[in-house]
């Protein structure tokens, strides 16, 4: 059985630019005010996932591993 994930979106930090819902569609949405949320804030890891993280161009995605709580992205330095 593979990781599981715990996304979340920082919405104070997000500017609505959609990077996020073009690299992974299937999990993320941007509501009225255009501002990104997880469809399902737990999902299995998925290297779409990690690259709309990696895209934000403002970082406001977090994913940590579900469970432990352990950064995935963005990496602890």
């Amino acid at each position: 059985m593979g990781d599981r994930w715990h996304l979340e979106v920082d919405r104070s930090v997000c500017i609505g630019s959609a990077q996020c819902t073009h690299h992974a569609p299937a999990a993320f949405r941007l509501d009225s005010a255009r501002q990104s949320h997880p469809a399902d804030p737990e999902t299995d890891a998925n290297e779409k996932i990690l690259e709309a993280a990696e895209g934000c161009p403002v970082e406001a995605i977090m994913i940590t591993l579900l469970g432990s709580g352990e950064p995935v992205f963005p990496p602890e330095e």
